[in-house]
């Protein structure tokens, strides 16, 4: 199975009409567009996961003022994007379907193919106890790291062929839940990641 998008070259930096967070404030937020073919015979259904492997683990030096996130430092994965159930004749997610701009407390009723849901992102722990930013997070929110960050982020778009039409999952579902669902029913897997950073020192 393969899978690319049309918004952003493999491994190369992913546009800011794509992220959350610019330089300058919010960015576009719109959801990538993606395509896959070379689906497995039994394929009965899809998830998509887009995960940042680099999210740093010191919490209270994320954009601190004069302080700059060593590269070398620990990382964690940030969940940007967790959908479940998406028909297995499907083969292509347009770009902005999902996600059209940025949305203060999260997306109640995401937008996206009929038949998948999408679950919680990263961003609802994120942004507990934020006055103005809290709230629960589903569907897809991009990139926004750290501006005082020294590593270049890779987000992944991974997507898995399933031989279940649908996953046991819990209302508001996470990452972490479709992983534990989908043990034992993938038939394959296929990933494109692209770039981001806020930081113009930054090393790739």
């Amino acid at each position: 199975m393969r899978i690319r998008s049309d918004s952003f070259e493999p491994r190369r930096p992913i546009p800011s009409e794509f992220a959350l967070g610019t330089p300058d404030g919010f960015g576009g937020n719109r959801n990538p567009h993606l395509v896959w073919d070379e689906v497995p015979d039994g394929a009965r259904a899809f998830a998509l996961l887009c995960i940042d492997p680099d999210a740093p683990t010191v919490g209270e030096m994320v954009n601190k003022d004069g302080v700059q996130i060593p590269a070398e430092q620990t990382r964690t994965e940030f969940h940007h994007w967790v959908m479940a159930d998406i028909p297995a004749d499907l083969r292509e997610i347009t770009a902005g379907s999902c996600s059209d701009g940025p949305t203060k407390g999260g997306k109640r009723n995401p937008p996206g193919p009929a038949g998948a849901r999408q679950g919680l992102n990263d961003y609802t722990s994120f942004f507990a106890g934020d006055d103005a930013m809290g709230g629960e997070y589903f569907g897809y929110d991009g990139p926004y790291p750290p501006s005082n960050d020294l590593r270049t982020h890779r987000y992944f778009f991974r997507l898995f062929a399933l031989d279940v039409e649908r996953l046991e999952l819990p209302e508001k579902f996470t990452a972490g839940d479709v992983l534990a669902a989908m043990h034992d029913h993938v038939l394959a897997e296929a990933a494109v990641y692209g770039t981001y950073s806020l930081n113009p020192d930054a090393q790739g």
